[in-house]
């Protein structure tokens, strides 16, 4: 799940290169190594923990997104924000954990966008 992470960042990262601004923040906490014991055979188990986040904005190309997500063992918790190319803005916040499954709530927004007209006077 890391490595996914750290690709998405990185080409978020790529695309805005040279046109606007981007940020990003990962924080990964590596727990005590757990024994689970499987018969006479051990593996050692993480907890899984980390928390990221990245934010672009680029007004050259109108590329405007975001996105947080924290993970405590089995209960992933985000939000994630598009600006769409029809103006409107989607909103997804999202969990998971092993009883209930994966949920999203999505919302769209629409931003109207009101024509200035000039009017010349001669």
């Amino acid at each position: 799940m890391f490595f996914k992470v750290f690709c998405i960042l990185a080409v978020a990262i790529a695309i805005v290169a040279g046109h606007g601004h981007s940020s990003q923040y990962i924080h990964r906490h590596d727990g005590h190594h757990q024994p689970v014991h499987h018969g006479h055979h051990h593996d050692y188990y993480t907890h899984p923990k980390y928390e990221f986040e990245y934010k672009v904005e680029d007004s050259h190309t109108g590329d405007h997104k975001s996105q947080h997500e924290h993970r405590d063992g089995d209960v992933v918790k985000g939000h994630y924000s598009l600006h769409e190319p029809d103006g409107s803005v989607r909103d997804v916040h999202y969990h998971a954990d092993h009883h209930s499954g994966f949920h999203a709530d999505v919302k769209h927004s629409i931003h109207h966008v009101v024509p200035h007209h000039h009017h010349h006077h001669y």
